[in-house]
């Protein structure tokens, strides 16, 4: 299994080392990066969690249980740093980044490293974690900078950006095809699942591009700190949640993954349109992506120890 999962990680690994030298090099026009962001997250990710979602077999799979133990870890760990805050030596934008380090996940290192190691079965626990973990997090996150940055975004505002969020649109219509046994017809079906499938690659290039290693070496302190919570704090409560729930195998491992992830390049875009500090939100990613390529691993040998699958 652990040898399964370092093989899994070589192709993520490669395709954000590849985006990065692709824009260091400038090998492609400045303006490709964000329009290919944007397709990647609005149009190719849905097109994979629907895919997943409405045509997996869901059945003796711990939906439930999982949604709950991921949501909670979340929620839990979102506690934990609110309370710490006094502790945290930044000003309230500052705060935010280390908030959004601690608890936001990358959707597309997840959810090629579950594709990779238990193939569609992987996808489809991938696109329930998304399900869970997404609004969650969004609503979290979106308080926080109510409380602590320098936006103040309404009421109105936040269910607007939960409403038409398209990760949370595409698991309701997959899981709304799942419950209805409805499917996707075939000629559908096949474009949905080919737009899925460009999905992975372009997401990691994007990553890679987006990555500024440079600033990482002025936020030591606030990047440990998120790292701390993102590594080490989310993975324990996430193991704990588990064993309380009866969480087992393979969607035991696909919530330990997704709570040692890397946080999401899109942070750095939130911090900037909710006024976070969005240079440390940079720093923070740069580092927890390069830290992913071994935390993801120990996550993953640990999840074998315990959960034996």
């Amino acid at each position: 299994m652990i040898g399964a999962a370092l093989l899994a990680l070589v192709p993520v690994v490669l395709l954000i080392a590849l985006g990065w030298a692709l824009r260091r090099r400038a090998f492609l026009p400045e303006t490709f990066w964000a329009p290919a962001e944007r397709l990647s997250y609005f149009v190719l990710l849905p097109c994979l969690f629907l895919h997943g979602l409405a045509t997996a077999n869901l059945s003796g799979l711990p939906v439930a249980g999982l949604a709950a133990v991921l949501s909670g870890a979340v929620v839990v760990t979102s506690l934990v740093l609110v309370a710490a805050r006094p502790l945290v030596p930044l000003d309230g934008p500052g705060f935010t980044s280390v908030f959004q380090g601690g608890i936001r996940f990358n959707n597309f290192i997840g959810v090629t490293v579950a594709a990779g190691l238990f193939g569609a079965k992987g996808v489809a626990l991938a696109a329930v974690a998304n399900a869970a973990i997404v609004p969650t997090v969004n609503i979290l996150c979106v308080l926080v900078f109510a409380q602590f940055g320098t936006a103040r975004p309404t009421l109105a505002g936040v269910l607007r950006q939960l409403a038409t969020n398209p990760l949370i649109v595409a698991c309701a219509a997959g899981i709304a095809l799942q419950a209805t046994g409805l499917g996707l017809p075939p000629g559908i079906e096949g474009a949905v699942r080919a737009l899925g499938q460009a999905s992975l690659p372009l997401g990691l290039l994007c990553v890679g591009a987006a990555l500024e290693f440079k600033a990482a070496r002025g936020w030591i302190g606030p990047i440990l700190i998120a790292s701390a919570a993102k590594f080490g704090l989310m993975p324990l409560v996430a193991v704990l949640g588990c064993a309380a729930v009866g969480v087992e195998g393979t969607a035991a491992m696909i919530a330990l993954l997704f709570h040692a992830l890397p946080t999401a390049s899109t942070s750095y875009i939130l911090a900037r349109q909710l006024g976070g500090d969005a240079p440390l939100m940079a720093a923070i990613t740069a580092a927890q992506t390069l830290a992913g390529a071994a935390t993801i691993p120990a996550a993953l040998a640990l999840g074998l120890l315990l959960f034996g699958t």
